[in-house]
C-alpha cells in the first residue's frame, strides 16, 4: 500500500515540475533570448531493481522522477547564427555610415559640383560683357559659394568622422561590459546545480551575452563541462577574451584623420586586432572611408585653389595690375575661403584683350578638371555604397535563416506547449487518482475491523 501511495506522490511531484516548465515556456514565448525548457522524466526504481520488467527476476515500480530541466539547444546552429550575426553587424554599420558619407558629399544644387559649374558659367557671362561691374560681382560671389560648399562638405565629413569614433567607443564599452558580465556568470555557473531552472536561466543569460559580443566582433565560443565559457577572437591574434581565469577588454584609438585602430588587453598584454566581421569591423572600415573622402575633398580644394590663383596671375584687373590670389586653403577644404570682394580686381584681361583671361578659364574644365574629378569622386562612393547595400542584404538573409534554424530548436511553439500541458495535466490527475485509490483502499481495510 505504501508503494501505491509512493507512486502517486512521485507522479504529483514530477508532473507538477513538468507543468511548471510548460508554464514558464508559455510565459516567456516572446522573451528575447529565452530557450525552451523541458522536464526530463525517468522511471523511478528502488534498491537494485532493474529498469525493465522483461529482464531479470526482480522489478519494483518506483514511479517517476525528474532527472532535471533540459534546455533545448544546438551548439552548431548557435555557432552558425553567431557567425551570421557578426557578418550582418559589419554590413549594417558600413551601410549606415557610407550613407552618411554620401549625404555629406552633397551633390545637390548647393553642393561643390553645382557651385563650381555655376562659377564657370558666371565667368562665361562676364566674358560677354567684361566691363560690367554687376557681372564681375556675381563672378566673385559664385567663387565665394564654391569655397563655402567645400567648407560645408568638409565640416559634414568631420562631424561624421567624429560620430563614427563616438559610436566605436560606445560599442567598445558595451562589449567590455558584456565580457565582464560573462566572466561573473562563469563564476556563478561553477557553483550552480546542473539540471535546475536557475541553472537554465543563467545559461540563457550566458548565451545572450555571447550573442551580444559576437554581433560586434567575430568570436569562437566553447562551453566547458561545468557550463563555464571560453571565448576567443576569431581573428588574429586569437586572444582569449573570457575563460574561467581570464577577462579581456577592448579599446579604440582614434588617429588625427579619424581612422580607427582596435586593441585588446588581457593578462598577456595588449595586442592590435584587425577584425574581419562584426560592428567593430564595420566601424573601422567606415572610418577609413570617411578619412579617404576627406582627403580626396582636400586634394580637390587645394588643386582648385592653385588653378584659380594661377589663372588669376595670368590676367590683369581693371587697373591693369596682375591678378592677385582669389582663394586660399591653408589646410584643405575646411579652411578654404575667397580673398577678393572688389569687382575691379577680377583679372578679366589678357594680352590686351579685355576678356582674354576669362576666355582662358574654360581650359580648366577639361577631363582632368575639378568638375570631372568631383563627379568621379561622388560616383565612386555611390558605387561603394551600392555594393555595401547588396552585401548587407545578403548578410541579413543569412542571419535571418540562421536565426530561424536555431529558433526551430530553441524557440517556444505554443501548439506544442498546449499539447504538453494537456498531457501533463492528465498525468497529474492520474497520479492524484492513484493516491485517492490508495486512501480509499486503506479506509476499506480499516472499515473491516
Amino acid at each position: 500500500m505504501s508503494d501505491l501511495l509512493g507512486l502517486g506522490l512521485s507522479g504529483l511531484r514530477a508532473y507538477r515540475t513538468a507543468l511548471g516548465a510548460v508554464g514558464e515556456n508559455v510565459a516567456n514565448a516572446e522573451t528575447d533570448g529565452y530557450t525552451r525548457r523541458q522536464a526530463v522524466l525517468t522511471p523511478g526504481v528502488t534498491g537494485g531493481a532493474r529498469l525493465t520488467p522483461y529482464y531479470g527476476d526482480s522489478f519494483v515500480f518506483g514511479g517517476v522522477k525528474v532527472q532535471g530541466i533540459d534546455r533545448a539547444w544546438d551548439m552548431f546552429k548557435a555557432s552558425e547564427m553567431r557567425h551570421a550575426s557578426s557578418a550582418a553587424g559589419r554590413t549594417a554599420v558600413r551601410e549606415q555610415w557610407l550613407t552618411g558619407i554620401e549625404t555629406a558629399l552633397d551633390d545637390g544644387p548647393f553642393g561643390v559640383g553645382a557651385r563650381i559649374t555655376a562659377f564657370f558659367n558666371a565667368a562665361d557671362d562676364v566674358a560677354a560683357t567684361p566691363g560690367e561691374t554687376f557681372g564681375r560681382s556675381q563672378l566673385l560671389a559664385k567663387l565665394d559659394e564654391v569655397a563655402g560648399a567645400f567648407r560645408g562638405n568638409a565640416e559634414a565629413l568631420s562631424r561624421l568622422s567624429s560620430g563614427i569614433a563616438d559610436a566605436a567607443q560606445i560599442e567598445a564599452a558595451r562589449v567590455n561590459d558584456a565580457i565582464s558580465a560573462l566572466a561573473k556568470l562563469n563564476a556563478t555557473l561553477r557553483v550552480a546545480a546542473p539540471g535546475g531552472a536557475v541553472r537554465a536561466a543563467i545559461e540563457d543569460d550566458r548565451d545572450r551575452l555571447i550573442n551580444s559580443i559576437a554581433e560586434r566582433i567575430g568570436v569562437v565560443a566553447s562551453v566547458n563541462p561545468d557550463g563555464t565559457t571560453q571565448l576567443t577572437l576569431a581573428d588574429p591574434p586569437g586572444s582569449v577574451l573570457v575563460s574561467p581565469t581570464e577577462s579581456s577588454s577592448f579599446a579604440f584609438a582614434v588617429a588625427a584623420d579619424g581612422r580607427l585602430s582596435l586593441q585588446v588587453t588581457n593578462s598577456t598584454g595588449t595586442a592590435a586586432v584587425v577584425p574581419s566581421s562584426g560592428k567593430f569591423a564595420g566601424l573601422i572600415e567606415s572610418a577609413d572611408a570617411a578619412a579617404a573622402r576627406s582627403a580626396d575633398l582636400d586634394t580637390l580644394a587645394l588643386d582648385f585653389t592653385a588653378q584659380i590663383n594661377s589663372w588669376s596671375a595670368s590676367g590683369f584687373d581693371s587697373a591693369g595690375n596682375p591678378g592677385q590670389d582669389l582663394l586660399e586653403a591653408p589646410t584643405g577644404a575646411l579652411t578654404m575661403r575667397s580673398l577678393v570682394t572688389d569687382p575691379a580686381l577680377v583679372p578679366a584681361a589678357r594680352a590686351g584683350v579685355a576678356n582674354g583671361n576669362l576666355l582662358a578659364l574654360d581650359a580648366l574644365r577639361g577631363a582632368g578638371g575639378v568638375e570631372r574629378r568631383w563627379t568621379s569622386l561622388v560616383a565612386n562612393h555611390a558605387q561603394a555604397l551600392s555594393s555595401a547595400k547588396s552585401e548587407h542584404a545578403a548578410a541579413t538573409a543569412w542571419r535571418e535563416n540562421s536565426f530561424g534554424a536555431l529558433d526551430a530548436v530553441t524557440g517556444v511553439d505554443l501548439d506544442r506547449e498546449a499539447a504538453d500541458l494537456l498531457r501533463f495535466q492528465q498525468a497529474y490527475s492520474a497520479a492524484a487518482r492513484i493516491i485517492q485509490v490508495g486512501r480509499e483502499t486503506v479506509q476499506d481495510i480499516l472499515n473491516i475491523f
